[in-house]
Formats: C-alpha cells, structure tokens, sequence
C-alpha cells in the first residue's frame, strides 16, 4: 500500500497493492496494520456502509457533530469524484477542500479523518461505494455542508444538474455551519 497525503496533509490517498494476470486480479482492500503505519496513528473502525448512486448524484457534504466519523472510502463499481472539506476550527486548512477520483478501475481509497465533511460526486453512469466509519452512524448529530457553497469554491466536474437529497438540498453555508472546535 502507497499513502499519499494530499493538499491537507492528514487526509490520504491509499493506493493499495493490486496482483493481476489474465485470471483477474486480487488486493488486500484493509489491513489494520498497514493502514496505521500509513497515516501514522491507530484507528478503530466500528461500522461498513455501502451504497448504490446513479449519475449526477451528489451525496453530501455530510458529518456528524458530537461523534466525528472518520471514513475510509472507496469506489467498487464506477467512478465518483470524493471530497473532503476541513471543519476544524483550529485547523490551518479550516474551510479548505480537497477532491479525489476514486473507481473500481483505479481501486484507490481515501482516508478522511474526524473533523471534515465528506461528499461525493457520481460520474459514471451508476457507482457503489463502499466505507469504513470510526463511528456509528447518528442521523440526531448529522450535518449538511452545502455542496455548492461559494465560499468552498469545490469544482465538482458536474455535467447538468446533480441530483440531491431533501437534506443536502438544505444544508447549510460554511458561515451558518456547525464546525469543530
């Protein structure tokens, strides 16, 4: 596994070691302990989610308050465009956002830590995404960054209008947001 840390430095891309031939192809998609050393600190997952979105979807830009969630992410079937926006109010990079393709082609994760929203746009015609969570989900402590929030500048490579939820159609600015402290 290769660990890239990208424009915020404790947000990673994990690009995992991939064996093919003309059987297929084989990878470790987590090990504990590769993944600790990568991003240098212990992590404990508790929860795996994964979910089936059709082109334009964007999903987010989500947290949770009281129980932060860090998430490694990754792409089975498609491709989305990841992002992860800083929340931590004492971060250098607060309100920052960095993005990512993830695919079932590129098989690369992203690890994103407590303390950021995280999103994704779908841009193939339909994509799974699968996830790892430090924390369960608490639909009371869950929040919507606004995907589109001019203050973030996020440049989603979106072809017509994205298809979102009630909730990601009402979240908040980055001014009106709840952050961390």
């Amino acid at each position: 596994m290769i660990a890239t840390s990208l424009a915020i430095p404790d947000v990673f891309l994990i690009k995992p070691q991939v064996f093919a031939d003309e059987r297929g192809f084989f990878m470790e998609s987590f090990n504990k302990e590769h993944f600790e050393a990568a991003i240098g600190r212990r992590v404990h997952f508790v929860q795996d989610n994964h979910s089936l979105s059709v082109k334009n979807v964007i999903r987010g830009l989500h947290y949770q308050v009281k129980c932060p969630q860090g998430k490694l992410v990754r792409v089975v079937s498609g491709e989305v465009f990841d992002v992860a926006v800083d929340l931590r109010k004492t971060s250098n990079t607060f309100g920052r956002w960095v993005g990512a393709y993830l695919s079932a082609e590129n098989k690369q994760q992203l690890w994103i830590p407590e303390g950021f929203a995280h999103g994704f746009l779908v841009l193939s015609e339909a994509a799974e995404f699968v996830y790892k969570t430090t924390d369960y989900h608490s639909p009371k402590q869950g929040r919507s960054l606004l995907w589109n929030d001019s203050s973030l500048a996020i440049d989603w490579p979106l072809q017509g209008e994205p298809i979102l939820s009630a909730k990601d159609a009402e979240a908040k600015t980055l001014g009106a947001a709840e952050v961390y402290s």
